[in-house]
């Protein structure tokens, strides 16, 4: 009898340390990545940087790497939720540099919502050859002392295999400084 009892206890246990290890891979699955940059813009007002970024359809023209000709309006309204622009960059194959072949990726964004009076917007990723399965992204321009202040965060389903959170992170931290840097050199020094 003292044999059976250990065998049920043992029976049990084990079938809890699975459940746990079960409970503990689907709340890993089933958690968000979350990530958030912000940078300070000298010598320039939120409004002339939401004066900026305000224009969805335009944000190659501030964001290094996307490709210009191919980034742009799809469809909805400018500046109403529901419009949608495709965001194009190209770049060199890691596993084909000796033939110069590039690799493409692509995403088509939503404008979920923008608050012109907060300066604010929110977007979301419907299509792409990224691997998210959703993304939500938002940036925010406020004025500081001497300036103003970028920030942008998102929320997005893991995508495993392709890209880890502390890439994604990298990714968002160095284009919002890529993104203030090339709205503040249009703004200070404007094209004629």
């Amino acid at each position: 009898m003292l044999s059976i009892t250990k065998t049920a206890s043992l029976k049990f246990d084990f079938t809890s340390i699975l459940f746990h290890i079960y409970m503990s891979q689907k709340a890993n699955k089933d958690s968000k990545w979350e990530g958030k940059s912000s940078i300070e813009v000298k010598s320039v007002s939120a409004e002339q940087i939401w004066g900026l970024l305000e224009d969805f359809c335009s944000f190659h023209k501030w964001v290094p790497g996307l490709d210009s000709e191919k980034c742009g309006y799809v469809e909805g309204a400018y500046g109403e939720p529901g419009l949608i622009r495709l965001s194009v960059f190209t770049q060199q194959s890691s596993s084909t540099l000796a033939n110069n072949d590039t690799d493409t990726k692509w995403c088509n964004e939503k404008l979920l919502s923008m608050d012109r009076t907060q300066r604010t917007l929110s977007y979301k990723i419907t299509e792409n050859n990224l691997g998210f399965r959703s993304y939500v992204g938002n940036m925010k321009v406020m004025d500081i002392d001497g300036g103003c202040k970028i920030e942008w965060w998102f929320v997005a389903d893991p995508v495993e295999g392709i890209m880890r959170l502390e890439d994604l992170r990298g990714f968002l931290e160095s284009n919002v400084k890529a993104l203030a840097e090339g709205m503040r050199n249009l703004v200070i020094q404007p094209a004629h």
